[in-house]
């Protein structure tokens, strides 16, 4: 039975799959529920806001050996840039921007 009330992030809802994985391990429940809503909100915009299915699926079975190795946030991640209430930062910007 999956635990109904497992904390988001700030812009972020906590998506289905996300929410079976945390609640599948206590120990990874545990340093989830210790993170601040900005830090649960990069992961789960990491997991969330990737091209394909696969990726998805990789970076799911990253969070809960990760979280449990003590990782507040999600490696190689700038931040959520999805945020409404704060505007990027100029590394933010200059990152995002390098692709197009």
């Amino acid at each position: 039975m999956i635990r109904q009330s497992i904390a988001g992030g700030t812009a972020h809802r906590l998506p289905v799959d996300l929410k079976k994985v945390l609640a599948a391990d206590n120990a990874a429940l545990t340093k989830w529920e210790s993170l601040t809503p900005l830090a649960r909100n990069e992961w789960i915009c990491w997991v969330e806001f990737v091209k394909q299915e696969k990726t998805r699926q990789e970076h799911l079975a990253r969070v809960v050996p990760e979280l449990k190795a003590g990782k507040r946030r999600p490696c190689c991640w700038i931040g959520c840039t999805h945020r409404t209430d704060k505007p990027l930062n100029p590394t933010q910007q200059r990152l995002t921007n390098a692709g197009r």
